[in-house]
């Protein structure tokens, strides 16, 4: 395979002499993808993972990774899908909470839908892995106050559902241009990807204060400066035009991490592994109109960046390493109103 890292774990770096990076996936299945887009086909619950888990499992054992991966709690639930999902968290990767039904308007929640949304996702991720979660994301950085205090009851570690970034609108307007949504879904998702405001967010994690309780947010990182998305599909999208472009643009943001100080936590998808052959249902997502190697030969290119300047770890490893280095400037109250004001 084109780009592959011989040992991404290579002690010519040794670890303790480089700063973290984490590494997590989201595990949306093709039904959220539908469901998302308005296809009532998304009913049925169809499914890739017989096809991408193998996949993505193969890549990340190659080049000697963990990382985290967020799974919803439906998935869990439905017996097609456990043998999957056990493969995961039997691989050693870490397996954090992506919801139960991953509804990107989780913000309109009420805390009893919210008790019950996190209950049932507990407990069947928990079934089909064997795992306890400690981290969360929102489904679409889908993020309220009541979410994160839900979490603080819950004992959760850390949250990573803030995506400091200005092009939220730009990308829900063309979410919105490419989806077939009525009126009320529309409605159901017009904080889809966040507003502008949350352009003023930090790349820095920080912690949450609740009282005596505090959550670690690790954000999406975006493009220091500049605020632009970095994680997977968007510079995999931007290679749809360019190959030599995106991986320009994926190198400029780490360099500017590393100027700014910024401990990048990178963000994928499925998607990211798959191509225009594996599934035309999915053509309308930015970047399936790519062959499934090209995309994959590109990620260990970046990934292979990352390594070089970083030791990516989980989540949870990022998580416990921030933990103890925050101070108090770096404590944002839960108990204050809209989490967007908070953070600018």
């Amino acid at each position: 395979m084109a780009g592959t890292i011989s040992n991404m774990s290579n002690k010519k770096f040794r670890d303790g002499d480089r700063p973290k990076a984490s590494l997590s996936l989201d595990l949306d299945n093709k039904w959220s993808y539908l469901k998302t887009h308005g296809n009532p086909d998304w009913e049925s619950f169809p499914s890739y993972f017989d096809l991408v888990v193998p996949r993505f499992l193969q890549f990340f054992e190659e080049r000697d990774l963990r990382i985290t991966v967020f799974v919803v709690g439906q998935d869990a639930s439905l017996s097609k899908n456990r043998s999957s999902l056990k493969s995961i968290s039997d691989a050693g990767h870490e397996i954090g909470n992506h919801s139960f039904n991953h509804e990107p308007w989780l913000h309109l929640y009420t805390p009893a839908e919210l008790e019950n949304e996190f209950q049932k996702s507990e407990t069947a991720i928990r079934s089909a892995t064997g795992a306890a979660t400690v981290g969360f994301r929102g489904p679409g950085f889908s993020l309220s106050n009541e979410v994160l205090r839900t979490l603080v009851r819950r004992g959760y570690k850390y949250d990573c559902s803030t995506f400091p970034t200005y092009l939220g609108p730009i990308a829900r307007a063309y979410y919105f241009f490419t989806a077939k949504l009525t009126a009320e879904q529309k409605e159901d998702r017009k904080e889809l990807f966040g507003t502008w405001k949350d352009g003023f967010q930090s790349n820095q994690p920080f912690q949450w204060n609740d009282g005596n309780r505090r959550l670690t947010e690790i954000p999406v990182t975006t493009m220091p400066f500049f605020k632009v998305p970095i994680h997977a599909s968007y510079f995999l999208y931007l290679a749809s035009y360019n190959v030599t472009v995106a991986r320009m643009y994926f190198w400029s943001a780490l360099q500017l991490c590393r100027l700014a100080r910024v401990q990048p936590s990178i963000l994928l998808h499925p998607l990211d592994f798959m191509g225009v052959e594996d599934d035309p249902d999915l053509a309308f997502f930015p970047g399936m109109n790519q062959p499934a190697q090209k995309k994959i030969d590109l990620l260990s290119d970046c990934l292979a960046m990352l390594a070089k300047h970083f030791n990516v770890v989980t989540m949870e490893e990022h998580a416990d390493a921030i933990d103890g280095t925050l101070s108090k400037r770096r404590c944002v109250s839960t108990a204050t109103a809209g989490v967007a004001s908070e953070l600018a």
